[in-house]
C-alpha cells in the first residue's frame, strides 16, 4: 500500500488571523474581561485581609485594657506584711482559719491544702478569703482614647475599687488553673489537655495515615474493593466533625469504656471513658482522611523513573519505597500532617460530644485522665454573661494561636529540613 503524497500548503489554505474592526473589538473585549477578573481577585484579597485584621484587632482589644479590682477583705487584716511574702505554713494557717468548712472539704477532695504550694494557696486565699474580683473592665481602645471617662465611671459606680491596666495574656494566666472568678482564672489545665491530646493524636494518626497511603498507591490493585475504599476516604474528608464526635462517643467512650477509662490496668482508673485517650482516638479518626489523601498525592508525584532505576539495581519493592519514594514524598506528607494537626487543635464539637469537662482544676497526668482543651474553655468563657470572661476568652484565643503557630512552625522546619536533604 503506497503512501499518499503530502499536499503542499498554498497561500489560500492558511487561515488568516481576523483583521479590521472585528479583530480590535475582540481584543478589547478580552482585555476588558481580564481586567474585571483581576479586580475581582484583588478585591477578594483586600476583603480577606480586612477580615483578618478586624479579627485580630478585636482579639487584641479584648485581651488588654483597664480593670476595676475590688476586694471584700483587706489583705492588711490577715497579715502584717504582703501575702506574697508569706511562707507556705503561714498561708496555710490563713486559709484554714478563714475558709468555711464546706469549701475547705471540697478543696481537700481535689488536693489537700497542706500539700499545696505557696502559689496555689495564695490563689485560694485571693478567691475564697479576699474574694478579689474584677467588677468592671474596659477594652484597650477605650483605655487609649477615653481614659478620663473610665476614671469618672469607676469613681461613680465603684468607689472602693482601684483601676489597673491589665494584660489578660500573662504568665500567671498561663500557669494558673481554672477559676470561677475571671480575675483569677487561668488556662494551665486546658493548655496541658490540648498538648496531651495533640501529641497522642499525631502518634496514632501519622503512622496509620502514611501506611494506608503507601498501601493504596504502591501495593493495592485497581479492583472494585480498593476503588470503594478510596471513594470512602475521599468522602470522609468532608464529613462534619460532630459526626466524628458521635462516633467517638458510641465506640470509644461507651463501647470501649473498660479500656479507655484505664480500668483494665487495675483499680483507680477514671469512672468513665471520657478521657484523653478517647478524645485523641476521635481526633485521629477526624484527621486520618486528610493525612491519607495528602500522602497519596505526595507519593503519586514521585517520578516512576526513580522507582524503575531502583528496580534496575536489584532493589525490592519495599526497599524502593523506603529508600527512594518516601524521602522524596516526605515534605508533601508533612504538609498534609500540618493541616490535619491544625484542624485537630482547634476542634470543639467532637470534644463536647465525647464529654470534655468545661470546668476542671486537676491537671491531666496521663492518657486515661479526665481533661478539657483550650477550644472548650474558650467556648465556655464566651457563653458566660460577664464581660470579664470574654476578656479572658480573647486571651485564651491568643494563647491558642501561639500554640498553633508554634506547632506549625516546628512541622514546617522539619519539612524543610527533609526537603533540603533530598
Amino acid at each position: 500500500m503506497s503512501a499518499e503524497p503530502i499536499q503542499p500548503l498554498t497561500p489560500g489554505s492558511v487561515r488568516r488571523l481576523p483583521q479590521g474592526e472585528d479583530f480590535r473589538r475582540n481584543i478589547a473585549r478580552r482585555r476588558f474581561i481580564g481586567r474585571i477578573w483581576r479586580y475581582l481577585f484583588f478585591s477578594s484579597l483586600i476583603i480577606g485581609v480586612i477580615a483578618l485584621v478586624t479579627l485580630l484587632g478585636t482579639i487584641v482589644n479584648r485581651s488588654f485594657g483597664t480593670v476595676a479590682v475590688q476586694e471584700r477583705v483587706n489583705p492588711a487584716t490577715l497579715a502584717d506584711r504582703p501575702l506574697e511574702d508569706l511562707s507556705q505554713e503561714e498561708l496555710l494557717a490563713i486559709a484554714q482559719a478563714n475558709i468555711s468548712g464546706n469549701v475547705r472539704r471540697r478543696l481537700d477532695r481535689e488536693e489537700p491544702l497542706a500539700e499545696r504550694n505557696e502559689a496555689e494557696l495564695l490563689r485560694i486565699i485571693e478567691e475564697f478569703v479576699l474574694q478579689r474580683e474584677v467588677v468592671n473592665s474596659w477594652p484597650l481602645s477605650e483605655t487609649l482614647f477615653n481614659y478620663r471617662h473610665i476614671e469618672e465611671q469607676a469613681a461613680e459606680e465603684f468607689p472602693n475599687a482601684r483601676l489597673e491596666f491589665r494584660s489578660w495574656v500573662s504568665w500567671d494566666f498561663i500557669v494558673r488553673p481554672m477559676s470561677r472568678t475571671p480575675a483569677l482564672a487561668g488556662i494551665r489545665t486546658a493548655l496541658l489537655g490540648s498538648i496531651w491530646m495533640i501529641v497522642i493524636t499525631m502518634l496514632l494518626a501519622f503512622p496509620i495515615g502514611v501506611g494506608a497511603a503507601i498501601y493504596l498507591e504502591e501495593y493495592a490493585r485497581d479492583n472494585l474493593i480498593n476503588r470503594i475504599i478510596q471513594t470512602n476516604i475521599n468522602n470522609l474528608a468532608g464529613v462534619p466533625s460532630i459526626i466524628y464526635g458521635m462516633l467517638g462517643l458510641a465506640i470509644f467512650v461507651r463501647g470501649l469504656e473498660y479500656f479507655t477509662s484505664g480500668q483494665f490496668l487495675g483499680p483507680g482508673g477514671a469512672p468513665n471513658g471520657r478521657t484523653l485517650i478517647s478524645a485523641a482516638l476521635t481526633m485521629a479518626l477526624l484527621i486520618l482522611p486528610l493525612i491519607i489523601i495528602n500522602a497519596q498525592e505526595s507519593i503519586r508525584a514521585v517520578p516512576n523513573s526513580l522507582r524503575q532505576a531502583s528496580y534496575g539495581l536489584g532493589a525490592t519493592q519495599w526497599q524502593t519505597i523506603w529508600n527512594h519514594v518516601l524521602p522524596v514524598a516526605l515534605p508533601g506528607i508533612l504538609t498534609g500532617t500540618i493541616l490535619g494537626m491544625s484542624r485537630a487543635v482547634g476542634e470543639t464539637a467532637p470534644l463536647i460530644v465525647i464529654g470534655a469537662a468545661t470546668y476542671i482544676v486537676t491537671d491531666p497526668s496521663g492518657p486515661f485522665s479526665s481533661f478539657t482543651a483550650l477550644p472548650i474553655q474558650i467556648y465556655n468563657w464566651t457563653s458566660r454573661p460577664q464581660d470579664q470572661f470574654r476578656d479572658i476568652a480573647g486571651a485564651g484565643i491568643v494563647v491558642l494561636l501561639i500554640l498553633l503557630l508554634s506547632l506549625n512552625a516546628a512541622a514546617i522546619l522539619l519539612r524543610n529540613r527533609f526537603r533540603r536533604s533530598i
